[in-house]
């Protein structure tokens, strides 16, 4: 059941990003002040902070649809085999982290490890991508105000 939601979330995502690249390449031929080439800036970058993100929805989908396989050589649980068959042997279950994107074998003990189910430029380029977006946004949003005229 998890995998569908992760995999319907990634989907989403998908659209989302197409939409937000055609939104912004729509501003970048139709703008040619400041705020509008801010906004498309905001706008290409949220659809590049949205795809990589989803695109970590989609390998983490992956990991939970491989742990959650119950056929022969199910256990230890396949992603939390790259540490090793003697750690691997502890391992009793998993969690999915969303914020950041992880996935975490638990182990007997009551530890955690992190797999690389998800790539590790996934979590970075969506934070830096994000930073991007909200900067620029908030630009865009004062730039066009200053050139208001003032409303009498």
């Amino acid at each position: 059941m998890l995998f569908l939601v992760l995999l319907l979330a990634a989907l989403g995502g998908a659209v989302l990003a197409t939409t937000l690249t055609v939104r912004g390449l729509r501003t970048v031929f139709r703008s040619s002040e400041r705020s509008g080439w801010l906004r498309a800036a905001a706008l290409l970058a949220g659809a590049g902070a949205v795809a990589v993100y989803a695109w970590g929805l989609l390998h983490l989908g992956y990991a939970v649809l491989r742990a959650e396989d119950g056929g022969a050589g199910s256990f230890p649980i396949e992603p939390c085999r790259e540490a090793g068959p003697q750690r691997a042997s502890q391992v009793n279950g998993y969690d999915v982290s969303l914020l950041p994107l992880r996935f975490e074998c638990r182990l007997s003990g009551g530890s955690t490890y992190i797999t690389s189910s998800v790539p590790g430029y996934v979590n970075p380029s969506t934070a830096a991508l994000g930073l991007i977006t909200a900067t620029c946004g908030v630009l865009a949003t004062t730039t066009a105000r200053h050139a208001r005229p003032p409303v009498a």
